[in-house]
Protein backbone atom coordinates (compact mmCIF):
# COMPACT_ATOMS: atom_id res chain seq x y z
CA UNK A 1 0.00 0.00 0.00
CA UNK A 2 1.67 3.43 -1.25
CA UNK A 3 2.36 6.10 1.28
CA UNK A 4 0.30 9.14 0.78
CA UNK A 5 2.98 12.23 -0.24
CA UNK A 6 2.65 15.02 2.35
CA UNK A 7 1.97 18.25 0.36
CA UNK A 8 4.39 21.00 1.07
CA UNK A 9 2.41 24.38 2.06
CA UNK A 10 3.07 27.13 -0.09
CA UNK A 11 1.15 30.05 1.22
CA UNK A 12 4.01 32.76 1.45
CA UNK A 13 5.50 33.95 4.79
CA UNK A 14 5.57 37.03 6.58
CA UNK A 15 8.70 39.20 6.88
CA UNK A 16 8.90 40.99 10.00
CA UNK A 17 7.93 44.57 8.95
CA UNK A 18 10.61 47.06 8.62
CA UNK A 19 11.03 50.13 11.10
CA UNK A 20 9.00 53.19 9.02
CA UNK A 21 12.96 55.47 8.33
CA UNK A 22 10.80 58.54 8.67
CA UNK A 23 10.35 57.73 12.24
CA UNK A 24 13.85 57.28 13.00
CA UNK A 25 14.72 60.33 10.56
CA UNK A 26 12.93 62.08 13.18
CA UNK A 27 14.23 60.86 15.74
CA UNK A 28 17.77 61.62 14.98
CA UNK A 29 16.89 64.73 14.12
CA UNK A 30 14.98 65.69 18.00
CA UNK A 31 18.40 64.02 19.39
CA UNK A 32 20.45 66.27 17.11
CA UNK A 33 18.69 69.48 18.21
CA UNK A 34 18.35 68.30 22.08
CA UNK A 35 22.25 67.61 21.88
CA UNK A 36 22.31 71.11 20.77
CA UNK A 37 20.26 72.60 23.10
CA UNK A 38 21.28 71.45 25.89
CA UNK A 39 24.54 73.43 26.12
CA UNK A 40 22.65 76.37 25.29
CA UNK A 41 20.81 76.06 27.79
CA UNK A 42 23.32 75.69 30.35
CA UNK A 43 25.89 77.95 28.93
CA UNK A 44 22.83 80.67 29.35
CA UNK A 45 22.03 79.57 33.13
CA UNK A 46 25.82 80.13 33.47
CA UNK A 47 25.61 83.53 31.98
CA UNK A 48 22.76 84.96 34.10
CA UNK A 49 24.03 83.72 37.48
CA UNK A 50 27.05 85.22 36.75
CA UNK A 51 25.49 88.32 36.44
CA UNK A 52 23.64 87.88 39.17
CA UNK A 53 26.74 86.96 41.46
CA UNK A 54 29.32 89.35 39.96
CA UNK A 55 27.63 92.10 38.09
CA UNK A 56 30.13 94.34 37.58
CA UNK A 57 32.86 91.77 36.65
CA UNK A 58 30.33 90.42 33.97
CA UNK A 59 30.06 93.91 32.46
CA UNK A 60 33.67 94.55 32.36
CA UNK A 61 33.97 91.34 30.42
CA UNK A 62 31.64 91.58 27.88
CA UNK A 63 32.59 95.19 27.10
CA UNK A 64 36.02 93.95 26.36
CA UNK A 65 34.41 91.04 24.29
CA UNK A 66 32.42 93.77 22.73
CA UNK A 67 36.06 95.68 21.94
CA UNK A 68 38.24 93.27 20.94
CA UNK A 69 35.11 92.22 18.32
CA UNK A 70 35.21 95.82 17.42
CA UNK A 71 38.86 95.21 16.94
CA UNK A 72 38.75 92.25 14.40
CA UNK A 73 36.36 93.52 12.42
CA UNK A 74 38.34 96.94 11.71
CA UNK A 75 41.27 95.42 10.81
CA UNK A 76 40.11 92.68 8.27
CA UNK A 77 38.15 95.56 6.84
CA UNK A 78 41.79 96.94 6.87
CA UNK A 79 41.33 100.26 8.57
CA UNK A 80 43.55 99.62 11.02
CA UNK A 81 46.44 97.66 11.73
CA UNK A 82 46.72 94.87 14.51
CA UNK A 83 50.10 93.81 15.91
CA UNK A 84 49.12 90.10 15.86
CA UNK A 85 47.61 89.93 12.30
CA UNK A 86 51.65 91.17 11.28
CA UNK A 87 52.10 87.69 11.09
CA UNK A 88 49.30 86.64 8.42
CA UNK A 89 50.07 90.00 6.93
CA UNK A 90 53.54 89.48 5.96
CA UNK A 91 52.69 85.54 5.02
CA UNK A 92 50.21 86.94 2.37
CA UNK A 93 52.67 89.27 1.22
CA UNK A 94 55.52 86.67 0.49
CA UNK A 95 52.92 84.33 -1.29
CA UNK A 96 52.03 86.97 -3.40
CA UNK A 97 55.59 87.91 -4.40
CA UNK A 98 56.34 83.93 -4.74
CA UNK A 99 54.18 83.74 -7.43
CA UNK A 100 55.42 87.35 -9.43
CA UNK A 101 59.07 85.40 -9.42
CA UNK A 102 58.22 82.08 -10.81
CA UNK A 103 56.88 84.07 -14.06
CA UNK A 104 58.44 84.89 -16.96
CA UNK A 105 59.42 88.50 -18.01
CA UNK A 106 56.49 89.03 -20.47
CA UNK A 107 54.20 86.85 -18.00
CA UNK A 108 55.10 89.39 -15.17
CA UNK A 109 54.18 92.19 -17.49
CA UNK A 110 50.79 91.10 -18.82
CA UNK A 111 50.25 90.52 -14.92
CA UNK A 112 50.93 93.92 -13.87
CA UNK A 113 49.20 95.27 -16.65
CA UNK A 114 46.04 93.37 -15.57
CA UNK A 115 46.77 94.49 -11.60
CA UNK A 116 46.43 98.30 -13.15
CA UNK A 117 43.24 97.26 -15.03
CA UNK A 118 41.64 96.86 -11.65
CA UNK A 119 41.74 100.42 -10.82
CA UNK A 120 38.34 102.02 -11.97
CA UNK A 121 40.51 105.27 -13.11
CA UNK A 122 42.04 103.56 -15.31
CA UNK A 123 41.11 103.42 -18.88
CA UNK A 124 43.52 101.12 -20.37
CA UNK A 125 46.69 99.30 -19.49
CA UNK A 126 48.64 97.75 -22.85
CA UNK A 127 51.64 95.54 -22.86
CA UNK A 128 54.41 97.34 -24.84
CA UNK A 129 57.31 95.58 -24.02
CA UNK A 130 59.87 94.39 -26.83
CA UNK A 131 63.52 94.53 -28.00
CA UNK A 132 62.84 98.47 -28.41
CA UNK A 133 60.71 98.96 -25.75
CA UNK A 134 63.02 101.83 -24.68
CA UNK A 135 62.40 101.49 -21.19
CA UNK A 136 58.12 101.10 -21.73
CA UNK A 137 56.84 97.43 -20.80
CA UNK A 138 53.21 98.77 -19.59
CA UNK A 139 51.58 101.87 -20.79
CA UNK A 140 48.20 102.64 -18.45
CA UNK A 141 46.02 105.48 -19.50
CA UNK A 142 44.34 107.39 -16.79
CA UNK A 143 40.14 108.07 -17.43
CA UNK A 144 41.31 112.04 -16.52
CA UNK A 145 43.83 111.86 -19.22
CA UNK A 146 47.23 111.11 -17.70
CA UNK A 147 49.82 108.24 -19.10
CA UNK A 148 52.05 106.38 -16.98
CA UNK A 149 54.85 104.44 -18.16
CA UNK A 150 55.99 101.16 -16.27
CA UNK A 151 59.05 99.24 -16.33
CA UNK A 152 58.74 96.06 -15.07
CA UNK A 153 61.64 94.32 -13.59
CA UNK A 154 60.89 90.47 -12.46
CA UNK A 155 64.20 90.36 -10.72
CA UNK A 156 65.03 87.47 -7.70
CA UNK A 157 65.83 88.72 -4.53
CA UNK A 158 69.34 88.88 -4.60
CA UNK A 159 68.95 90.81 -7.53
CA UNK A 160 68.09 94.85 -6.93
CA UNK A 161 67.50 97.34 -9.36
CA UNK A 162 70.54 99.46 -9.92
CA UNK A 163 70.79 103.34 -10.73
CA UNK A 164 71.22 102.53 -14.42
CA UNK A 165 67.70 101.62 -15.02
CA UNK A 166 66.03 104.94 -12.96
CA UNK A 167 68.17 106.87 -15.68
CA UNK A 168 67.07 104.81 -18.96
CA UNK A 169 63.27 105.45 -17.18
CA UNK A 170 63.63 109.08 -16.74
CA UNK A 171 65.32 109.60 -20.59
CA UNK A 172 62.31 108.69 -22.05
CA UNK A 173 59.38 108.01 -20.67
CA UNK A 174 58.36 112.28 -20.99
CA UNK A 175 60.48 112.77 -24.32
CA UNK A 176 59.73 109.92 -26.40
CA UNK A 177 56.91 107.68 -24.54
CA UNK A 178 54.72 111.32 -23.90
CA UNK A 179 53.74 110.31 -20.34
CA UNK A 180 52.88 112.40 -17.55
CA UNK A 181 54.57 109.60 -15.02
CA UNK A 182 57.04 106.75 -14.67
CA UNK A 183 56.92 103.63 -12.22
CA UNK A 184 59.44 100.97 -11.47
CA UNK A 185 57.45 97.69 -10.56
CA UNK A 186 60.03 95.42 -9.14
CA UNK A 187 59.55 91.78 -7.14
CA UNK A 188 62.59 92.74 -5.47
CA UNK A 189 64.28 96.11 -4.38
CA UNK A 190 66.28 98.82 -5.33
CA UNK A 191 69.95 99.39 -4.71
CA UNK A 192 70.75 102.73 -2.34
CA UNK A 193 72.69 104.67 -5.13
CA UNK A 194 69.28 103.95 -7.72
CA UNK A 195 67.45 105.69 -4.42
CA UNK A 196 69.96 108.12 -4.50
CA UNK A 197 69.19 109.02 -8.02
CA UNK A 198 66.04 108.95 -7.80
CA UNK A 199 65.70 111.41 -4.96
CA UNK A 200 68.09 114.07 -7.39
CA UNK A 201 65.69 113.86 -10.05
CA UNK A 202 63.20 116.72 -10.74
CA UNK A 203 60.48 114.85 -10.82
CA UNK A 204 61.64 111.54 -9.21
CA UNK A 205 59.80 108.30 -10.56
CA UNK A 206 57.50 105.87 -8.31
CA UNK A 207 59.57 103.11 -7.48
CA UNK A 208 57.59 99.94 -6.10
CA UNK A 209 59.61 97.33 -4.89
CA UNK A 210 58.73 93.58 -3.86
CA UNK A 211 57.02 94.28 -0.67
CA UNK A 212 54.77 97.87 -2.24
CA UNK A 213 53.73 95.17 -5.05
CA UNK A 214 52.72 92.92 -2.24
CA UNK A 215 50.36 95.71 -0.88
CA UNK A 216 49.08 96.74 -4.26
CA UNK A 217 48.30 93.10 -4.91
CA UNK A 218 46.86 92.93 -1.61
CA UNK A 219 44.12 95.77 -2.92
CA UNK A 220 45.93 99.03 -1.56
CA UNK A 221 46.25 102.11 -3.69
CA UNK A 222 47.71 101.49 -7.18
CA UNK A 223 51.13 103.77 -7.07
CA UNK A 224 49.97 106.59 -9.10
CA UNK A 225 47.27 107.36 -6.65
CA UNK A 226 49.86 107.33 -3.71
Amino acid sequence: MATPTRRRRTGSTRRPAARPRRRTARRRTRKAATGRAIPAVLVLATVIAAIRTHPVTTGILAALALAVAVLVLLARAGRIRLPLLRTTARTDLTHSIAAYQHMTGTQFEHAIADLARRDPAVRSATVAGGANDRALDVLVQLADGRRIAVQCKRYAPSNRVGAPVIYAVNGTYRAYHRCDQALIVTTSAFTQDAQRANAELDHPLRLVDGRALGRWVSGGRPPWTT
